[in-house]
């Protein structure tokens, strides 16, 4: 680690977590054996491997869920907002020392990154350097499920990221730090080596991360080091919307309407931070050193192999000019015909921009005003169409947000609806097997699931065929097809991946009813009536001509798909749905904690 010298103290203020209530909520009664008590199916999810039990607990009681639910159980944001108020007057009265250090997370952009802007202001105005550092955390990758085409994807970010920063004098420090308990201690004593009294950063909303935020707060506090916090990830912060009855909205509609009327009353929020003022000559003389500082490789249990690289850095280009270029190329080409052609997964019509959200290479704020300036008017919920359509579409990722804040238990392996942990699932190592390897006979799904295979992402009207089938036509745990998402997609996202698999599986926000039961068969001809992408993923049936091609075995094609070695169908949906309905009915029917 380059090091300059040893320093103390200092602190500053920032607007940090301002929107929502310091007010701490009751603590639970800790010698409740209830609350203490893992759920009775937990040996279930830890025997598959859903819960790792290397980094958690095991599966909470319902009644724990239930917990958080009545406030008997202080949610991570109240956590983190009660200890940015009690060090509130250290903060308040701090003053800049040597240099003004910003903490990139998931936010890999220059542009529009509120922390990063702080961050320069302070560094400018008080006339020392600003310097940037990344932390590599193989631990966190694994316990956090983020896949190898993701982690590659970050990797080469912040090779592009680091130019953009040299270019403006500003260096980009990386480290890998193998246990992710010692992050925090790590980054206070670069702080203290480089004498850096400030430490900016921007809010992620996961357990893990608002905890570890928690803890940095204190720890810098007590020795005399600030850590300023900035929502930036979500347009509208967490907190800052709420029903009539002052209560957490749980359902997308209203809480959508509620999003864009606060956003059109405060139309701040759409303006854009710009990038960091560069560093001075002097100063980056100062941090020469850090300059040197080379991107590591991604850490061995998370590498691609060669060949798999190449061909994702050619689909997926990083780096936030090229995410400027495909969401201005996508706002240029395709918006004002989106709400039409979405659903079809053979059609390009999509933006294709979630990686970048993902990663932070791109803010959903700058995706939002870009989109908006496009139409005819300023208002979010009028206008063209495709462009009113698109929105909401982005603004679904502000909700699961705000869903995660509210109800943290569902970022510990529990559905939203608590009382649907007492499904009992089949846990068929062969049908899911299957799922996963895009071999179930049923053509829609095994073409969605050879494309995330493929190149990583699956168009979002599969997402949902594919989780509806592995839940209800296969009764397999929601959480082992969440956990398998995370594991292969290269916009991986835990709020916004739980949300969708919620709302596929019935068990979340907004789902819908667990009696709907997507047909595979019904939505294939629906979306992909020509069967063009079934013939583009499943090499097998490209022969096939006609609607044969969404059911070749019940449509005079059984002996040729075959002989080409597609198989048929692991289920039969009629039956799988009433034994679907049976288990749900049975399993929230139960009352067992």
């Amino acid at each position: 680690m380059p090091s300059k010298r040893s320093a103390k103290k200092i602190i500053t203020n920032g607007d940090e977590v301002d929107e929502a209530s310091s007010k701490r909520p009751k603590l639970v009664n800790r010698s409740s054996d209830l609350l203490r008590k893992p759920h009775h199916f937990a040996a279930d999810a830890e025997e598959h491997g859903i819960v790792l039990r290397k980094y958690y607990p095991p599966e909470m009681s319902n009644a724990r869920a239930q917990a958080y639910n009545h406030n008997n159980i202080p949610r991570p944001i109240e956590q983190l907002e009660a200890a940015l108020k009690e060090k509130g007057p250290i903060r308040t009265n701090a003053r800049v020392k040597d240099a003004v250090i910003h903490w990139f997370k998931m936010d890999l952009r220059t542009t529009d990154n509120r922390a990063l802007w702080e961050a320069g202001q302070t560094a400018q105005k008080a006339g020392v350097p600003l310097i940037c550092i990344y932390i590599v955390s193989p631990e966190d990758y694994e316990a956090h499920l983020t896949s190898p085409v993701r982690v590659d994807f970050m990797m080469r970010t912040l090779q592009t990221l680091r130019q953009d920063l040299a270019d403006l004098d500003i260096p980009l420090y990386v480290e890998t730090v193998k246990k992710r308990k010692e992050i925090p201690e790590r980054i206070i004593d670069f702080m203290e080596e480089w004498g850096a009294s400030h430490l900016f950063a921007n809010i992620e909303y996961e357990v893990d991360e608002l905890r570890r935020e928690t803890k940095m707060v204190k720890a810098c506090a007590e020795r005399g080091l600030v850590m300023a916090l900035f929502h930036d990830t979500c347009i509208v912060p967490p907190g800052a919307l709420s029903t009539g009855a002052g209560k957490q909205y749980a359902v997308y509609s209203p809480w959508f309407r509620a999003w864009v009327a606060h956003i059109h009353a405060n139309q701040e929020l759409l303006t854009p931070f710009d990038p960091p003022t560069k560093n001075t000559a002097t100063s980056r003389e100062k941090v020469a050193v850090l300059f040197d500082c080379e991107i590591p490789d991604p850490p061995e249990n998370k590498r691609l192999y060669e060949k798999d690289a190449k061909r994702f850095h050619s689909i997926w280009p990083a780096g936030e000019r090229e995410a400027a270029d495909r969401l201005d190329k996508f706002c240029e080409e395709k918006i004002g015909q989106y709400s039409k052609r979405r659903n079809f997964p053979s059609e390009a019509a999509t933006s294709s921009i979630s990686v970048h959200l993902a990663s932070g290479t791109l803010s959903a704020r700058t995706a939002v005003r870009t989109a908006r300036d496009r139409n005819k008017t300023k208002k979010l919920d009028s206008g063209v169409e495709g462009i009113q359509s698109w929105i909401s579409e982005v603004a679904w990722r502000d909700f699961y947000k705000h869903v995660l804040v509210h109800w943290p238990y569902i970022c510990m392996n529990k559905p939203f609806k608590p009382e649907y942990s007492n499904i009992q699932w089949s846990y068929n190592a062969a049908h899911f097997e299957a799922w996963c390897n895009g071999c179930t006979g049923f053509p829609i799904v095994d073409a969605a699931m050879r494309q995330l295979k493929s190149i990583g992402w699956m168009h979002n009207r599969c997402r949902m065929i594919v989780a509806s089938f592995l839940c209800k036509d296969l009764l397999l745990d929601w959480r082992m097809g969440e956990k398998f998402f995370m594991e292969n997609l290269i916009d991986g996202d835990f709020a916004s991946n739980n949300g969708g698999w919620g709302f596929s599986a019935s068990v979340g926000v907004d789902p819908q009813p667990y009696f709907r039961i997507f047909n595979p068969l019904l939505q294939s001809e629906k979306f992909d009536s020509d069967g063009e992408y079934i013939r583009k993923w499943v090499p097998e049936l490209r022969g096939i001509q006609g609607k044969a091609v969404h059911d070749p075995y019940s449509r005079g094609f059984a002996s040729q798909a075959k002989k080409a070695g597609y198989p048929e169908p692991i289920v039969d949906h009629k039956e799988s749905r009433d034994r679907a309905l049976k288990a749900y009915k049975s399993g929230i029917s139960h009352n067992e904690p």
